[in-house]
């Protein structure tokens, strides 16, 4: 029976790619405005579909090394699974770019008639990338497990699904980088150029940097959002699945390894339902819409999770888990919409610190997202207690644990709304962007802004669900490495912190978010300096951009920040996948388990402070614009600017980034835990 059931986890991939297509053509029918209006889409989907092929091609190079290296050294069933997983991490970003590119246009002619109707398209685009993520994330899990499984046996199957995620991860890891530089090194050199020295508005067609602005917007926030949340969803569903191994190796029925697919499946139909409840009511309140389809996928996917646990006979306990992972989303939701939103206080006082300057609304910002840090990671902590102690963690800690891998994997359950919520944001920026350029009437830009005004603060809380989510799969794909490694280490021996080997790999562990968030930050400053100094070349040598009789290079940029991006993203990758192989090789397993550990505590702390200060910092110079102290143009205005100017590579490219450096790591040592614990090297240095 469990075997029967999971077939419908690859059945579910195949109806949510299938809806997602669906929304394509709907979206893809609606008109795209003027002559003038396509011509500013072309030149956006030109230069991010262009960013996104040199992209690919060159970690296409990267990840033909590994694949190879992975099928000398642990085989070439992990090789393919690597290869498939880079493949369809990066198609489900590629694809749902594709539409948002080709739904922003349309999103603003839409606006002509309202917030409804430009709404229900900038959702619908968005939902194709979610629905993407989710439905070749599940269909490439299922797919393998079930080939694999009746090859090798359900157990050994699962370990050869490492490789599938490893694939993700490295796909993501890129995406997110890489993405993360282009867009914030184009956001901050259109914004320090035109909005700070030339006093133009955002978006301003005499902007040379407007076009690669509006392109990053687009693989940043889309395709790198849609990357890193397809590796999340994958690698927390192989790591429960991981855990299911555990306690199968305890006695237990193989069912419990299906079940994390079989939820996700389960998920997958509740999303769909939920697209359906995405509509304007009548407060007109364009959060309140979006939060509907959220809460409909929830309500759906428990009450799918309860009938599913009942038919295989399982414990109401595992559906209390699955409730438990539902819970921690819904707290993380509604935490990070309160520190980002411009309506409640911290965004408010951020407002405020601008009447006296730049440098209050920066302390004051720094302010909020460490705040910002303390109430999620309560909810993850009360939410791994709950989970271990509903399912029985006190009396056998093995049950436990893989409670916990089931609260994750609900809670990565709802991922295609939240994709879904989270692509809508770039679309609307867009349609904003293509209304100013082609200078349509006030009211269109007012419906566009409303609509970004929502989009800023969703992009802000799904980053939140993102990063909390890791924590959560990061902890179980750990209690797979200590398992792994604990049948080799000595007798006597534990991730004892009175260990010098366990210290030092914490405190290197806790390093490397800082220094991975160093170098995506510098270099995001590397390429702003260049788009900054070619706006200035070209205002000073083409005569008669400001006053709009010519027509700036809009290529230039484009061309700069895709070359810096592409550079730059290499070396942060590389922090991700070298210290966990040197530290393990070098210094054991015990030094290994120290740096996850130290990576997962950090990194977590970082990661949100970084993503929900720099949200905060937007929406505080969103707020004066509305109108608040001074509106545009004010002192507070131009102290803002600077703030989000601060908190651009912080909420974008670094703080993000950081999520899958988590789980790159956490998956290598799953990869290669037996070899290094069989080697001993640590042993020979201390």
């Amino acid at each position: 029976m469990a075997f029967d059931l999971v077939l419908l986890a690859p059945v579910a991939g195949v109806v949510a790619i299938l809806t997602a297509a669906l929304l394509s053509m709907q979206v893809l029918r609606s008109p795209a405005g003027s002559e003038r209006m396509r011509e500013i889409a072309a030149a956006i989907q030109e230069g991010a579909m262009a960013y996104l092929n040199r992209q690919y091609k060159t970690i296409a190079i990267v990840a033909v090394v590994i694949a190879v290296i992975l099928a000398l050294v642990l085989g070439v069933y992990i090789a393919v699974g690597f290869t498939v997983g880079a493949i369809c991490s990066a198609l489900a970003g590629y694809v749902g770019m594709n539409i948002s590119v080709r739904a922003n246009v349309r999103c603003a002619e839409a606006a002509k008639q309202g917030v409804k109707p430009a709404l229900s398209i900038a959702f619908r685009g968005g939902a194709v990338t979610g629905l993407c993520v989710v439905g070749l994330s599940l269909l490439g899990i299922s797919v393998f497990y079930i080939l694999y499984g009746s090859m090798f046996g359900a157990k050994d199957a699962v370990f050869l699904l490492v490789g599938f995620g490893f694939g993700a991860s490295l796909i993501s890891l890129f995406a997110r980088i890489g993405g993360g530089i282009y867009t914030k090194a184009a956001d901050v050199g259109a914004d320090l150029v035109g909005k700070v020295e030339a006093g133009i508005p955002e978006d301003d067609p005499r902007n040379a940097a407007v076009i690669a602005d509006n392109v990053g917007d687009n693989v940043g926030d889309c395709a790198g959002m849609g990357a890193d949340l397809f590796e999340t969803y994958a690698v927390t569903a192989i790591a429960s699945m991981l855990l299911g191994v555990l306690v199968v190796g305890a006695g237990a029925s193989t069912l419990y390894i299906s079940y994390p697919l079989v939820l996700g499946a389960m998920a997958i139909f509740g999303s769909i339902i939920a697209v359906g409840f995405v509509r304007l009511g009548k407060s007109g309140k364009i959060m309140n819409a979006l939060y509907k389809g959220l809460a409909a996928s929830a309500i759906v996917s428990a009450v799918l999770f309860l009938a599913v646990t009942l038919y295989l006979g399982l414990e109401l306990k595992w559906f209390a888990a699955a409730l438990v992972g539902l819970a921690i989303m819904v707290c993380i939701f509604a935490i990070t919409e309160y520190y980002t939103s411009t309506r409640y206080d911290p965004v408010k006082r951020t407002s405020e610190a601008s009447k006296t300057g730049a440098g209050t609304n920066i302390i004051m910002g720094l302010s909020v997202g460490m705040e910002s840090v303390f109430l999620p990671i309560v909810v993850i902590c009360a939410g791994i207690l709950a989970a271990f102690f509903i399912t029985g963690g006190l009396t056998d800690p093995l049950w436990g644990l893989y409670g916990i891998g089931i609260a994750a994997m609900a809670m990565l359950s709802t991922t295609g709304i939240i994709v879904a919520v989270d692509s809508y944001g770039p679309i609307t920026d867009n349609a904003g962007g293509i209304a100013e350029m082609c200078k349509l009437p006030k009211e269109v830009r007012e419906v566009t802004d409303k609509l970004d005004a929502v989009g800023n603060t969703t992009k802000a809380v799904t980053k939140g669900y993102a990063i909390g989510s890791a924590a959560v799969a990061a902890l179980a794909l750990f209690s797979d490495f200590t398992h792994r490694v604990g049948v080799t280490l000595p007798e006597g021996t534990s991730f004892d912190i009175s260990n010098p080997l366990v210290l030092v790999g914490l405190l290197l562990g806790g390093m490397l978010p800082f220094l991975f968030a160093s170098v995506a930050m510098r270099a995001v400053g590397r390429a702003a300096f260049q788009v900054v100094e070619e706006v200035r070349r070209q205002f000073r040598e083409i005569k008669g951009i400001m006053q709009g009789k010519a027509k700036p290079e809009y290529g230039r940029a484009v061309d700069i920040v895709t070359r810096a991006a592409i550079k730059e993203m290499m070396v942060p990758g590389a922090i991700a996948i070298i210290p966990p192989l040197l530290v393990g090789f070098l210094l054991g397993p015990l030094a290994l388990g120290g740096l996850l550990i130290g990576v997962i505590i950090s990194g977590l702390a970082v990661a949100l402070m970084m993503a929900n200060g720099g949200a905060a910092w937007d929406n505080a110079k969103k707020y004066i614009e509305d109108g608040k102290f001074g509106g545009k143009g004010s002192d507070a205005h131009k102290a803002a600017v600077v703030g989000d100017t601060v908190g651009d590579p912080f909420k974008d490219t670094a703080g993000p980034a950081i999520n899958p450096l988590i789980k790159v790591m956490n998956v290598i040592a799953i990869l290669f835990a037996t070899a290094i614990a069989s080697t001993g090297v640590g042993g020979l240095l201390f």
